[in-house]
This record gives structure tokens, sequence and C-alpha cells, in this order.
């Protein structure tokens, strides 16, 4: 029986792509630099804002002091506009109610900036009681360091077998591996479901509520 649950925030709880994406092509178009899709960027998510950067930019611009030059100006455009057009996913309320009525914990453990991290769960989902919220920056180091994870099984007072990790990325599933909690793969994200099963998904789910049904 689990006991509590902790999520990613992209490309789980919350669809964030455009913002990122038009925050990064705005960056790429002040460079007079070839910009991306949104299914393009769907591919560069999940390791950070740095790495996204650097898959971003051309091979041609990847020396070090320019992906730094980029990194800090995507940083000054999303933390004005990451909450522009990111909501979250349809379903994902419902399945946050239905955790609450049955007194599961919830966390959230992202490799988003902290403070952005922060800023978007303050507005989206300021209606449910999360036990911590952790970004990337400070001592806590990125997934798939199980570190971050670990320190929420902690703070929740639950060892780390009694919780599910939830997330749409590869990274988080060996994140969720590697911190001893059961991996649940989410089909509604940015990568598909070859990339959750290769990096150990133990449970693959194509809509929120189906999350529900694998507590028991």
């Amino acid at each position: 029986m689990y006991k509590g649950v902790v999520f990613d925030l992209d490309g789980t709880l919350a669809n964030s792509i455009e913002d990122i994406a038009d925050s990064m092509n705005k960056v790429l178009q002040e460079k007079n630099l070839d910009t991306h899709d949104y299914i393009t960027y769907k591919t560069f998510v999940g390791r950070g804002i740095k790495s996204l950067v650097e898959n971003a930019l051309p091979k041609s611009h990847r020396d070090a002091s320019f992906i730094e030059e980029c990194f800090q100006r995507m940083m000054e455009v999303y933390d004005d506009n990451c909450i522009a057009k990111t909501a979250l996913y349809p379903g994902i309320s419902d399945l946050l109610n239905s955790l609450r009525d049955r007194n599961l914990k919830i966390a959230i453990f992202s490799n988003k900036a902290n403070e952005l991290t922060q800023k978007v769960v303050n507005v989206l989902l300021a209606n449910w009681q999360l036990e911590m919220v952790i970004g990337a920056g400070g001592d806590i180091p990125r997934k798939p360091d199980p570190k971050g994870a670990l320190l929420i099984s902690e703070k929740m007072g639950i060892a780390p077998e009694e919780l599910m990790y939830v997330g749409d990325s590869g990274v988080d599933m060996e994140t969720a591996n590697n911190s001893g909690m059961h991996a649940v793969g989410v089909l509604w994200g940015f990568r598909d479901m070859e990339e959750l099963l290769e990096n150990g998904a133990q449970t693959i789910i194509h809509h929120p509520m189906d999350l529900i049904q694998s507590l028991d």
C-alpha cells in the first residue's frame, strides 16, 4: 500500500512546453539563430534549462561562454513568461483531489530551477497541500541523482518503497529506481513509452486517473 506520491512537474503535472520553447526561441532570434518547433523542444527538456539551451544552439555555437550567455538570457525571458501558456494537464486536478481524499501525501521534485519551480507551483497548484517542492539548485543535485527524492521521503516520514515517483521521462524513471520508489511513467508528457520502459518504468499510465487504480 502506497502512502504518498512524488511528482515531476513539467510534462507530468503541467504542460509547459510552449512557454519553454517560446522563451528559448526568443533568445535564438536575438542571436540570429534558427528556432525550433514545439515537438523538437520536447526532446530537449528533462535535464534542466542549461542542458536545453545547449541542445537548442547549433553545434557551431556551443562553446562554454556562449552557452552561459544564452542561458542567462533564457532565464530572464522565461522568468517573465513561465506561466503565460503553462497549465495543468487535463485530469490532473481530479487526480490531486482524489489523492487528497485518500489522505495521501504529495510532493514535487523537478529539474526546473527552484525559483521557477516555486513560481509555477504557487500559481497552478495553490489549491493542494504539498509536503515539499524541490527544484534544481542549491544543495540538491539534478535528477537522476536521488538526493532530492530521498529528502522528500524523509520529510514525509514515508519509506521510499511506500512512495510512487511519477514522471514523463527516462530521467524520472532513473530517479525513481535510484531512490527505491515505484517508477510510474506517464504517456501524456514529453517522452514516449519506449524511453520510459528502457529506463525502468514499473507502471505506465495513459491518463492521470489511472494512477488511482495503481495505488492499491
